[in-house]
């Protein structure tokens, strides 16, 4: 048994390296991928009005170190990255490693603080399931992750910045300043959190020890304490994924306050093609991965304590939250109605007399910048914003179960993809295939599936060292028979259900990348480009943000009731008499 565990370990981490390995080469090669002379960038980074003559381009190569070629180059960094040397700046001149940790320091610090808020969110949302002991369907809580964080970012700059003039608007100069930067990432991710938390916590309440415990005149406080860390194990990894992401994926949050850090520096780094700033920017962000993966994996397993090795863990049963008809039905149809009446409209037609119109009969949702009307570039961009954003969740889903039973030859993937941000993976695909909404949706399925392999594993994992599989392996059932009538059930269900609660964050995860010119290209009518071309003039036509916002809203409500009301309503129409070995079995039994 040890020897097969250090070997599980042993391949874990020949696949982070191997992982780690690929992504700083691509890195490292990025304008050579691109098909772009790097020296030119670098030329104009350092001055736009120098022409670019062949003989100022063959200075740049020589100061560089191009003309050794990009292998060459790669090599050298690797060799200084190993004395600790992160090497200079192409476009400034300075050392790299201050710059990569003043910007890291900076992401920690917002992190810290829209995670404290993200906690108070999930709290908020999770404390009337502990006082009532049942869940609602979700969709609240969804279409708080359903909203925009740069968005979110431009409306609370522009109300509590601009208007009401509490807090500034940009820059860091102290905590003042990382007020609403947090609060624009913190929602979406409290959101999360507090959904995954109410998903999973009924079921727990329903156990027979929680029965007994009222019963001894247990304290409801010392009960909810019991029952989170009861359903915490599963979900710890997915705070840790949190975490990471809120440091590495904040980058439009970060553009829209002027915040310094270690994701802008990246981009920014990426736009001047200064390499040796965005490979250490890079190399920031996968160490905060791994280590942040390696501390929710420590605090997983002292949550369980001895319950994995001594095959004394019992998954609750499944408690549907049921949903009423009216909550899925009436979204579906403001959706549809909306969706269709924009289809029977010209997306493309400019109007510039009618640009920013309000809404009126003739626009209901008001024109854009262009003076476009706002309704039929909705309509038209539902089919490739869900449609793509639904295919990449599917294949995340798929990727995930299959790889929730290798947990440990997944593990080093899941780190390194977990610690690259949406938009640095949208860097290195863009440049390998050009921005558009095939690359966009590639770089997100590319990062997009630790979470739900994360949770597939930890209910994998729980669910194998259960007593009850114990009995039935005790009594003679295949393997086989095993998997198909008692693991997967248990495992599907819960992760199809956060699948679910990620579409639309995977739909803003494409949106971010066609807000930074790595997606769809104008004149597509993709929500992401609504939401970003809206955002300069969000003050004087805020309908034009609105629509797409709340477009992305009304989905994720409509994911979330909808597959409530299906589980909720299959389970009442199936009556189950399980036998006295199998009445504490999992979900499906």
């Amino acid at each position: 048994m040890r020897l097969r565990t250090r070997r599980l370990a042993d391949a874990a981490t020949l696949t982070r390296l191997l992982c780690l390995i690929a992504v700083l080469a691509a890195v490292g090669l990025l304008p050579w991928l691109s098909g772009r002379d790097p020296a030119l960038a670098v030329l104009r980074a350092r001055s736009a009005e120098q022409d670019p003559t062949e003989e100022a381009l063959d200075s740049v190569r020589r100061d560089l170190g191009l003309d050794a070629g990009p292998l060459s180059l790669l090599g050298h960094w690797a060799s200084d990255l190993l004395h600790g040397d992160l090497g200079t700046s192409w476009v400034s001149g300075t050392e790299v490693l201050p710059s990569v940790v003043s910007g890291l320091q900076v992401s920690l610090a917002l992190m810290g603080a829209s995670l404290g808020l993200a906690l108070l969110l999930a709290c908020a949302l999770v404390a009337p399931v502990l006082v009532r002991g049942r869940a609602s369907a979700g969709a609240w809580a969804a279409m708080l992750v359903a909203i925009p964080e740069f968005l979110l970012a431009t409306v609370v700059l522009l109300l509590f910045g601009v208007w009401l003039g509490w807090l500034p608007t940009s820059g860091w100069m102290g905590p003042e300043n990382m007020v609403l930067p947090a609060v624009a990432l913190g929602v979406p991710g409290g959101g999360l959190l507090g959904r995954l938390v109410v998903d999973a916590l009924p079921a727990v309440l329903d156990e027979r020890w929680v029965e007994l415990w009222r019963a001894a005149g247990v304290s409801r406080a010392r009960i909810a304490g019991a029952a989170l860390r009861r359903v915490l194990p599963p979900l710890v990894p997915q705070l840790g994924m949190v975490a990471v992401g809120l440091t590495g994926g904040a980058v439009a949050v970060e553009t829209v306050f002027a915040v310094p850090g270690i994701g802008r520096t990246a981009l920014g780094a990426a736009k001047s093609q200064d390499l040796p700033l965005l490979q250490g920017a890079v190399l920031a962000l996968l160490a905060l991965g791994l280590v942040t993966g390696a501390l929710a994996a420590l605090a997983r397993r002292r949550l369980l304590g001895p319950a994995l090795r001594d095959a004394s863990l019992a998954l609750p049963p499944a408690r549907p939250v049921r949903a009423h008809p009216a909550v899925p039905a009436t979204l579906f149809a403001v959706l549809a109605v909306t969706i269709g009446w924009g289809l029977l409209r010209d997306p493309y037609a400019v109007n510039t007399t009618a640009r920013l119109a309000a809404p009126s009969w003739a626009h209901p949702l008001g024109t854009d910048g262009l003076g476009r009307d706002v309704l039929a570039r909705l309509g038209h961009g539902a089919a490739s914003t869900v449609g793509t954003a639904a295919a990449v969740c599917l294949l995340s889903l798929l990727v995930s179960l299959a790889l929730g039973f290798l947990p440990r030859i997944a593990e080093g993937a899941a780190d390194i993809a977990n610690a690259l941000p949406p938009v640095i993976a949208g860097i290195l695909v863009a440049a390998a295939v050009g921005p558009g909404t095939g690359g966009a949706a590639l770089a997100v399925a590319l990062i997009s599936w630790p979470a739900l392999s994360s949770h597939a594993a930890a209910l994998v994992q729980e669910v194998r060292a259960s007593a009850f599989l114990t009995a039935q392996r005790a009594i003679g059932a295949s393997p086989l028979w095993i998997l198909t009538r008692h693991v997967l059930p248990s495992v599907v269900a819960p992760v199809a259900r956060h699948a679910l609660l990620r579409l639309p964050g995977i739909a803003l995860a494409l949106a971010s990348l066609g807000f930074l010119g790595l997606g769809a290209q104008p004149p597509a009518p993709e929500w992401g480009l609504l939401l970003d071309e809206s955002r300069a003039y969000v003050e004087r036509a805020p309908w034009a943000a609105l629509a797409p916002a709340v477009a992305l809203a009304l989905l994720a409500g409509l994911a979330v009731s909808g597959a409530a009301l299906a589980r909720g309503g299959g389970r009442r129409t199936r009556r189950v008499t399980p036998a006295p070995v199998t009445k504490e079995a999992p979900v499906g039994v």
